[in-house]
């Protein structure tokens, strides 16, 4: 599985992850499979989709 970040929202925003969790409801509701996770390394809270990749044969 591969993981793409479609935005980034910094955690230190007054309002902490809200605008992020807006962000992927939008995304979600065009269909997207959108989750927020939070990168600790860079103190971020990640917009991400998941993609699944195919395996190859041979």
């Amino acid at each position: 599985m591969r993981r793409t970040v479609l935005e980034r929202f910094p955690a230190g925003d007054p309002r902490g992850h809200w605008p992020a969790e807006a962000f992927a409801h939008e995304r979600r509701n065009e269909g997207l499979a959108a989750e927020v996770v939070m990168d600790l390394e860079s103190d971020a809270f990640l917009v991400v989709v998941t993609h699944t990749v195919p395996e190859r044969v041979g």
